[in-house]
């Protein structure tokens, strides 16, 4: 046999050796969960808050999507500091009544309305069918829809889609909270950064409506000028803008920011 061959057929054998004990690897690090998506490899992997209080974290391809409590009283309770300000917000409105939220991931924020604003009706578009396969498996959204879904009393959907088209076919003042929890690749919210998305937004909320996005970047630099074109598309748009910084004093650092923007 050429020399090759051998070669190949043992670089072969390694790397299905390796494939086949990665889970056992993962396990050894704490990793309760390994699988594929859509943007790559996702794991799942318990941990402690700042306060030593048990969560549960979402990695997908290197980015923490989604972290939920353990404790099942306190699994509809947020752990993030950027979706503690968007529930803020959300609290702040008169008896909202309709939500869309877009990249549900692990859908802590939807969680969190349904469980805090008891008239209200959640929309959920996730394009990824294998993260909600984990969240519900791991992150507990099977519950959720048990008590919320259509078997239950009705007041969550989640829509395996592009949030972009499902925002598109909503009809005119279709919501009181539109929410952007999607990243796409240096734009910070993909087809939502600039005035044609901050359009098709505003004729989507009811007045007094809410925009609320996660606009994933740090605050100076090079690497911040697509988020600071984004705020200022969406002042032109609704008039008003306001962006809660998670790390002002880290401005180079990462980070996740809220933008705010509101109709009327």
């Amino acid at each position: 046999m050429p020399g090759w061959a051998i070669a190949l057929i043992v670089s072969t054998a390694a790397g299905l050796a390796f494939h086949a004990a990665l889970p056992h690897l993962l396990r050894w690090r704490g990793v309760s969960l390994y699988r594929r998506t859509m943007a790559g490899p996702a794991l799942v992997f318990d941990s402690q808050d700042d306060d030593g209080t048990a969560v549960r974290l979402l990695n997908v391809a290197g980015t923490f999507q989604s972290i939920c409590y353990v404790d099942p009283e306190l699994r509809d309770e947020l752990v993030c500091v950027y979706h503690r300000t968007m529930a803020e917000r959300i609290g702040q409105l008169d008896r909202p009544a309709r939500a869309l939220v877009i990249g549900g991931g692990g859908c802590s924020l939807p969680k969190w309305m349904l469980a805090h604003e008891p008239q209200m009706h959640v929309d959920v578009a996730e394009i990824d069918p294998k993260v909600l396969d984990i969240a519900r498996e791991r992150l507990f959204l099977d519950d959720v829809e048990r008590e919320h879904g259509p078997a239950g009393d009705g007041r969550l959907e989640i829509s395996v889609c592009d949030g972009w088209r499902m925002l598109l076919d909503a009809e005119p003042e279709s919501y009181d909270v539109i929410v952007n929890d999607a990243f796409s690749g240096k734009r910070p919210i993909g087809k939502l950064d600039g005035e044609d998305g901050a359009r098709e937004l505003w004729q989507r909320l009811r007045e007094g409506g809410l925009y609320l996005a996660n606009l994933r970047s740090p605050l100076e630099g090079t690497a911040a000028e697509a988020m600071h074109e984004t705020v200022g598309a969406y002042e032109r748009v609704f008039g008003n803008a306001e962006l809660v910084e998670e790390a002002p004093e880290e401005p180079r650092r990462l980070g996740n920011n809220v933008l705010i923007a509101r109709k009327g």
